[in-house]
């Protein structure tokens, strides 16, 4: 039996997990499934048709599963799909989609998610992130994994942060950050190779030397972008070893269709 404490409201129709715990004045919607292992702290509100995996630790005060913050949402039944082993810090707010994208918000596993991040309708969160204090994802945002937001960091409706990168406190995306990049600034502006990162991910020093060189080529030879996709091209052919980081690299900008940051 799930350890319910005596003034939280399980709405009927909610489905926990047998070993979940749910603190004094929680509230668990009708629509909500909780997997195993998960804590729901004082306070907090799982909402709408919102699924938590397995290990979840949800503190006091988060609010998940809310409604769209979106004019054009008018009641439909989208949902919040979060995977396995986060924590969600105190004041966190999740949104459903919105069914003019897939109509689903997705958070992965192993994220770690600190006080006061807002994670708008439709975002798409890999695994292995960190989105520091007041982060703020705004909707169809899509992050890759290994992605660390710093506090206060803000990204525009439509963005894409690809893997392994990484922002600055207060940092300002108006447009895509390339996987293995770190920004800072308002706008952000690009500020090196994420490397120290990659090291403790077990990339190999080959491969971060090769990706310092397709950094080089985005950033520091004065390329047009279309040349510097191009000169990635050669550059992924000419270093097979370690191709698929280059060529993560290139399709990441090739597909980019806000730009990005520069």
């Amino acid at each position: 039996m799930p350890r319910v404490h005596p003034t939280a409201i399980i709405e009927q129709g909610a489905e926990l997990a047998d070993d979940v715990e749910v603190g004094p004045f929680a509230i668990v919607g009708a629509k909500a499934r909780i997997g195993a292992g998960c804590r729901i702290a004082a306070h907090a509100v799982i909402a709408g048709r919102t699924t938590l995996g397995r290990g979840n630790r949800v503190f006091s005060h988060a609010v998940l599963g809310g409604e769209p913050q979106d004019k054009k949402y008018a009641g439909e039944d989208t949902a919040l799909v979060i995977g396995d082993d986060n924590t969600i810090r105190e004041f966190c707010t999740f949104n459903t989609g919105t069914v003019q994208d897939g109509g689903v918000t997705r958070v992965g596993s192993n994220n770690w998610v600190m006080a006061y991040v807002h994670i708008a309708h439709d975002v798409q969160v890999g695994d292995n992130c960190i989105l520091a204090n007041n982060a703020t994802l705004a909707g169809h945002v899509k992050l890759g994994d290994w992605v660390i937001l710093g506090g206060m960091t803000g990204v525009h409706q439509f963005v894409r942060v690809g893997s392994h990168a990484m922002t600055g406190g207060g940092s300002i995306l108006l447009q895509d950050l390339p996987p293995f990049v770190i920004c800072q600034g308002n706008p952000a502006a690009p500020h090196g190779l994420n490397g120290e990162g990659l090291k403790r991910r077990g990339f190999a020093p080959e491969a971060v030397s090769l990706l310092r060189k397709a950094y080089k080529t985005i950033y520091r030879e004065g390329l047009t972008v279309a040349e510097a996709v191009e000169s990635l091209r050669r550059l992924a052919a000419d270093e097979p070893a370690h191709a698929d980081h280059v060529e993560q690299l290139r399709t990441f900008v090739l597909d980019s269709q806000r730009g990005i940051v520069r």
